[in-house]
This record gives structure tokens, sequence and C-alpha cells, in this order.
């Protein structure tokens, strides 16, 4: 499964280096939905619960624009079949495709956070990056399995745009809610507070649960 897993992520990072049909696109709608808050709210900085709700929602929406993707090339020219074909076990796909998705999400945070932090916050909001780090980690673990999962079944659909973001939001806003309250101390306009442990350890459940989940499931979606 490893190898087979390893050859998918490195096909779909080459195309994504040739084309840049996602992360461009995810990067694009991340910095202007930045800028339209920035200018909409008419404040020099949020902080606290405001920020971290822009920041959060930004990003999950910027998501969907790749996972609607993510399965396109195999449906389209016939990848699924050949890959139904081989020799292999069925959920290196999975496992593939979650990963080629973290490093979507990966490749934007790079030039979302910072934006974000020039755009919207104060003058001095590094002290939270560490603890923004690790909820992003997990947040972008969540995001990729679900999905991942989302994906495959959306691309089945005619009306996969309509169809991905009908299922793929209510199931990430457990995400959304675990992720802004943990990081909404970190944005404070009075400086960083402390990470909330509780709501790190929601997210890390959802993976967990989610996860097996998918890995349980993903056989069965392949062959309808």
């Amino acid at each position: 499964m490893r190898r087979a897993a390893a050859a998918i992520v490195r096909k779909d990072l080459l195309v994504e280096l040739r084309t840049g049909e996602a992360v461009p696109a995810m990067v694009l709608f991340s910095l202007s939905t930045f800028v339209i808050f920035h200018f909409a709210l008419d404040r020099n900085s949020v902080s606290g619960e405001l920020a971290a709700g822009v920041f959060w929602v930004t990003l999950l929406f910027a998501s969907v624009l790749a996972i609607g993707r993510l399965f396109v090339a195999e449906r389209e020219q016939g990848g699924f079949d050949g890959f139904l074909l081989a020799p292999v076990d069925r959920t290196a796909m999975f496992v593939a495709k979650a990963i080629v998705l973290l490093c979507f999400l990966v490749a934007v945070e790079i030039v979302a956070v910072p934006a974000f932090a020039i755009l919207l916050l104060g003058p001095s909001p590094w002290g939270a990056l560490p603890g923004l780090i690790a909820t992003l980690a997990l947040v972008d673990l969540g995001v990729a399995v679900v999905g991942t999962l989302v994906g495959a079944i959306g691309v089945q659909a005619r009306a996969r745009d309509l169809i991905v973001p009908i299922m793929l939001l209510p199931l990430l806003i457990p995400v959304v809610i675990a992720a802004a309250r943990a990081t909404s101390p970190l944005l404070l306009e009075a400086g960083a507070g402390p990470l909330p442990g509780r709501w790190l350890g929601v997210l890390a459940l959802y993976d967990l649960t989610f996860g097996l989940v998918a890995y349980a499931i993903f056989d069965f979606l392949l062959e309808e």
C-alpha cells in the first residue's frame, strides 16, 4: 500500500505544480477574503472570537475549492477503473488523497497566516504562532480526512460542485467551533493567552473518529 500511495501522491503533486489548479485558487480566495474583511469591518485590527471566526471560516471555504477537484482527474480520465484493476490495497488511494489535500492546505496557510496577521491583527500577533500552528495541524488533518471522503462521494454525482459543499460544511462544523474556541484566547488584543487544551482534545478525537470511519468505508465507495 505504501508504494501505491506514494505514487499517487507524487503524481498529484506534480500535476498541481504543472497546472496550478487548486493551490493558487485557494490562496487567491483567502487573500481576497481577508482584504474584504479588512475594509468591510472598518477597523484597524480584530481580536478574540471575531478574529478566530474570520480566520477559520475563510480557510474552511478555501478548502472547498481543492476538495471539489480532488478526484476529478480519476473520474474523467479513467483513473478509478485502472486503480480497481491494479493489485493494490484500495485504501491506498484514500491515504494518498488525504496527504495531497493536507499538502495543499499547508501550502495555502504558509501564505494565508502572514496575510491574516498583516491585514487583520494588531502590531504584535506573533506570540500566538506556536499555539496556532498546533491547532492548524489538527484542523488540517480533520479537513483532509473528511474532505477526501466527501470528495470521493461528490465526484460520483453530476452536480458535484453543489454536493461537495452541501455535504462537507455540516460535517466540519465541529472543527470550526473547536478551532475557533481554541484560538480565540491566542488572538486577544492584550496578547496571546493560554491555549485551551480541551478544544485540542476535541479536534484530536474528531480526527481519530472520522479517520477510522473514512478508512473503513472508502473501499466500498470505490466499488460504487
